[in-house]
């Protein structure tokens, strides 16, 4: 297990031989991602994309009030309109990146996710929340709108008509209704942590073949909203990158011979 930290407030944990953690570290300001936290939420997921051994990556909080409250309004109040737009990048760059991780992701959210801080998990392909989550997409409220993914990933999640009722209402949603509209997909049992619960199903899922992970979340990453046939093309491509791998072969061993697979390095 080691750490390595992306500037002041971003550090990432390896736990095990296959999982790995972004906390977000920024306790005193609920983590409000500033222009540089941005950039070092970028930097460490182009890291964490490049390195083979991850098979999981769990996206977590230090503050013991909020998984993230979005963007650094103070920040942002202090910019004038031109230093707003060259800030935008470094903005996006912190969403896709964590979006276009190429393994599992799974968010643990405790406290307060909103707005760019719900957008960060929405991102990720699981949310597990605890007791403590509030989430919403409060932008409309401060006359911005989402901008970190939000109007296109939510409404992926939770249907056009419910995502619109969120965003247009800019109302905050406590963990019994966010499990039940579909916002995050476990809450925690009572008494643990979203981030045990969200690292326990981190080690199940990197259990599984890494390279069928890869695969199997890009094929569902690109097949989403296609027509059938083309879904379908999609999934034979990354059906064939696992089919001739040394995990296929390790796979089908350990099945016929009744015990766990040992997945080849990278």
């Amino acid at each position: 297990m080691g750490e390595v930290r992306y500037g002041e407030w971003v550090r990432v944990e390896r736990h095990g031989e296959r999982v790995a953690e972004l906390v977000l570290d920024r306790p005193a300001a609920m983590n409000a991602v500033s222009t540089a936290m941005a950039e070092a939420i970028a930097a460490a997921c182009a890291a964490l994309a490049a390195d083979r051994t991850v098979s999981v990556t769990v996206l977590s909080s230090s503050s013991e009030k909020a998984f993230c409250v979005g963007a650094d309004l103070k920040e942002r109040n202090s910019l004038t309109d031109a230093e707003l737009g060259r800030q935008r990048p470094y903005a996006r760059a912190a969403y896709t990146g964590v979006l276009d991780l190429p393994m599992p992701a799974v968010a643990a959210v405790h406290g307060y996710a909103l707005g760019g801080g719900f957008e960060l998990a929405l991102a990720c392909d699981l949310i597990v929340a605890d007791a403590s989550a509030v989430l919403g997409l409060p932008e409309v409220s401060v006359g911005v709108i989402p901008g970190g993914g939000g109007t296109q990933l939510l409404p992926r999640r939770v249907g056009a008509a419910r995502a619109a009722e969120l965003v247009f209402t800019a109302r905050r949603v406590p963990a019994p209704e966010a499990l039940d509209l579909g916002l995050v997909d476990q809450l925690a049992p009572e008494g643990e942590t979203a981030r045990t619960a969200a690292l326990a199903l981190a080690a199940r899922i990197a259990s599984n073949s890494p390279v069928g992970l890869r695969a199997a979340k890009r094929a569902l990453r690109l097949g989403h909203g296609l027509d059938l046939r083309a879904g379908l093309d999609v999934e034979d491509a990354a059906w064939r990158t696992v089919a001739f791998s040394g995990d296929r072969a390790e796979g089908v061993a350990a099945f016929n011979e009744r015990r766990p697979p040992r997945w080849p390095n990278p």
